[in-house]
């Protein structure tokens, strides 16, 4: 668990009831493993949103009529300034 050894945790966790209480240790764990819950399943939506929305265009394979276009486009503008 987070590199820590069970020495550790006991240490952590008699710190914690001796600065929290024994009142409000259960309450502190409760809120903590509910916010854990809550941020656990806004990730999975969140997850599961972007495996099922469609690939959109930046993904999208570009076919050669679009680089000639825009090949197209750019010398013109190019020309366009040359002029000037």
């Amino acid at each position: 668990m987070f590199g820590l050894g069970a020495g550790e945790v006991v240490i952590i966790l008699v710190l914690a009831l001796i600065f929290i209480g024994p009142k409000k240790l259960p309450e502190l764990a409760r809120s903590l493993g509910k916010s854990l819950r809550e941020f656990q399943k806004a990730k999975d939506e969140l997850m599961n949103e972007i495996e099922s929305s469609p690939k959109n265009e930046s993904t999208r394979q570009i076919d050669k009529t679009d680089v000639s276009n825009s090949t197209q486009t750019v010398e013109s503008k190019e020309e366009k300034k040359s002029e000037n």
